[in-house]
């Protein structure tokens, strides 16, 4: 008899199960193999378990470097190690701080031993958790406000480093003795040396595969990359007075980075040389980079920004800002090969109709997101694009890009008509004699308020095919224009004050920032100033916590929602990834960590939740309104900003 080898441990996804009925001399191998994630797993996960013992909101989560311990930290100024696999609390540290505890860091290559944790007090402290007593080994009251986070490098088990809201990056040594405000002070960066506001640093992150290589996010919308081999330590021997909200400093180190030692990252549309303090809105000032960290590869950095979405840029590619960038005419033919759905206006642009023959099933996601369209459904028509571009890889579907930019600008959240315009110059790269995609681009810049850009545009069109030159919609766009040029004479130059305000280094660094590859929309972020944004799933996913209590997957390919859990009674911050298995610890407002993992298929799904668009929806109207409005009272005992 024909019989099938028998399955190490059948077909269960329940990976806790898996782990707890090996000996843990064994685990080491399992982790690193059997168990990496992949799809199958994440399409199961759900709520495993609830770790309790924290008296306060849990601010932050970190996994030991081999996966077998969980650290917490919370407001309680406790430090919890858990067993994440038998849901045991393994140890309760009792720190000094006199603040809420932000950040907490395990040093690599110490065995899991060795901790770091950073507060709300402005001080860091270093932990030997083996030792009798818990009494701090190290200690530093250098940061002037509340250190937000620390960072390790994995390949180093001497140092780390503290952000804080000071504005200071500082670099600890643990060989190297030190003393508090003395001549050996450890200054990496100091953001107030060359920016004239009063920075906050937010957050920081070590790459894993070029430690050279730190980046920082501040109370502003730029993720700043910094080669540290280009910096030295410096020891400001400054007299510092803070008042209110100002700090005063005198006779600051000269450390002003060197020129080609950091690089900018920021959406193209919020970038200061392209758009003016004004068009922000009030809005803007609580912008601010909450969170960043490198792809395990170390080739892109994600970050999430308050008030706005989550964005991923590549570090080994310089990708400009694209506003106005048409494309040669590979011919003089005029007209336009592809024909899109059009209303209003634009149906009488490229009215000719020679359609594209694409597969059935891309034909079928083609269709569904014209109807979708049609029924104003505009997240489902845009994932409807976005799925069909992926099954013809991009190639030969420009009216695909178009009808998903013409969603984009008809939803009009956060950053879609700058995602319409980089979608209309890929039809148009595509088809250079695409009219349609043409003009919509012409439309989309109008919106942005990019008033010469979009005249150019639109000037351009008609030169190109000049057939078009009475078309009735190009007649009504080039009326449009000129009244908004008009408008624009009129209004008072002061709009310019803030780019012309910072110093001469700084802004250039602005102005060479490098635009995002993918962005992902859905959760809200303006409550807090410390929810994060992680990797998950060999780096297919990413996931994030959300204002409204639930943490968010994406695909991390194509930016469309996996799926929602709920995850919190009011808000995730924290949305830690184990980094060798599919398992997941969240913490936020609440007092307890929980743990999600696959479970059977045959499990009911209790926390995922089904009404997404309406969620997504939700989300991006509260990401509208000032932030502060929206907070309940009992909520603000617990805010962490």
């Amino acid at each position: 008899m024909n019989m099938k080898p028998k399955q190490p441990y059948g077909n269960t996804t329940n990976v806790t199960k898996i782990l707890t009925s090996r000996p843990y001399w064994d685990m080491e191998h399992v982790l690193r193999n059997r168990l990496r994630t992949a799809p199958q797993f994440v399409d199961n996960i759900e709520l495993e378990a609830e770790l309790r013992g924290h008296n306060g909101c849990v601010n932050c989560l970190q996994w030991s470097d081999n996966g077998h311990i969980l650290a917490s930290a919370s407001d309680d100024f406790h430090v919890m190690l858990w067993d994440p696999f038998r849901h045991k609390l393994l140890h309760d540290l009792m720190t000094p701080h006199e603040g809420n505890i932000f950040s907490v860091k395990f040093l690599p290559k110490r065995g899991n031993s060795m901790l770091v944790t950073g507060a709300g007090d402005s001080k860091t402290f270093v932990f030997d958790i083996n030792r009798q007593n818990d009494n701090p080994i190290r200690q530093c009251s250098c940061h002037l406000q509340r250190v937000k986070r620390l960072a390790t490098s994995p390949r180093n088990a001497h140092m780390f480093w503290s952000a804080a809201e000071d504005g200071l990056v500082l670099q600890h040594d643990l060989r190297q003795p030190h003393a508090c405000h003395g001549q050996d002070a450890n200054v990496l960066i100091d953001l107030r040396s060359y920016m004239s506001t009063v920075p906050e640093v937010k957050c920081i992150a070590i790459n894993p595969q070029r430690p050279e290589q730190l980046a920082i996010g501040a109370n502003d919308i730029y993720a700043r990359l910094y080669d540290r081999r280009m910096i030295s330590l410096g020891n400001p021997n400054r007299r510092t007075e803070v008042m209110g909200d100002t700090v005063s400093v005198t006779n600051l180190i000269d450390n002003i980075p060197k020129d080609g030692c950091v690089q900018y990252f920021c959406p193209g549309h919020l970038g200061s040389k392209y758009q003016a303090a004004s068009q922000l809105g009030e809005i803007y000032q609580y912008k601010a980079v909450t969170y960043l960290t490198f792809s395990p590869d170390g080739t892109e950095l994600l970050a999430n920004m308050g008030t706005e979405h989550i964005y991923l840029y590549d570090i080994t590619r310089s990708r400009n800002p694209l506003f106005l960038e048409l494309p040669k005419l590979p011919g003089a033919a005029e007209g336009s090969k592809n024909g899109a759905d059009c209303s209003g206006a634009e149906a009488s642009v490229g009215t000719e109709k020679t359609k594209h023959k694409f597969s059935p099933d891309v034909e079928q996601l083609k269709k569904e997101g014209n109807a979708s369209l049609e029924k104003e459904q505009f997240l489902q028509a845009i994932n409807k694009y976005t799925q069909a571009i992926q099954k013809v890889n991009g190639k030969d579907c420009a009216i695909l890009y178009l009808n998903r930019a013409t969603a984009l600008m008809k939803r009009n959240w956060y950053g879609d008509v700058y995602a319409a315009v980089r979608d209309c110059h890929t039809a148009l790269r595509l088809d250079p004699h695409y009219v349609k995609a043409h003009f919509r681009l012409a439309r989309a810049l109008l919106k942005l308020d990019k008033l010469k850009e979009a005249q150019i545009c639109l000037e351009e069109l008609v030169r190109r095919f000049p057939s078009y030159a009475k078309n009735p919609g190009v007649l009504m766009l080039e009326k449009d224009i000129g009244l908004e040029m008009d408008k624009a004479r009129h209004r008072s130059p002061c709009s310019r004050m803030q780019t012309e305000s910072y110093e001469q280094k700084e802004n250039y660094w602005r102005t060479m920032s490098i635009d995002y590859e993918q962005r992902y929309i859905g959760h809200c972020n303006t409550k807090t100033d410390i929810k994060e944004a992680n990797y998950l799933g060999d780096s297919n996913y990413i996931v994030a916590g959300s204002d409204d209590g639930n943490f968010f997957i994406w695909d991390r390919h194509s930016g469309i929602i996996h799926s929602v859990f709920q995850a919190d009674e009011l808000i995730v911050n924290c949305v830690q990834p184990h980094p060798y298995i599919c398992m997941l610890a969240t913490s936020g407002i609440d007092h307890e960590v929980r743990l999600w993992s696959p479970q059977s298929p045959e499990k009911p799904a209790v926390r995922r939740t089904t009404v997404v668009d309406s969620i997504v929806h939700d989300n991006q109207t509260h990401m509208q309104i000032d932030p502060f409005d929206s907070i309940a009272p009992d909520q603000a005992i617990c805010r962490t900003s």
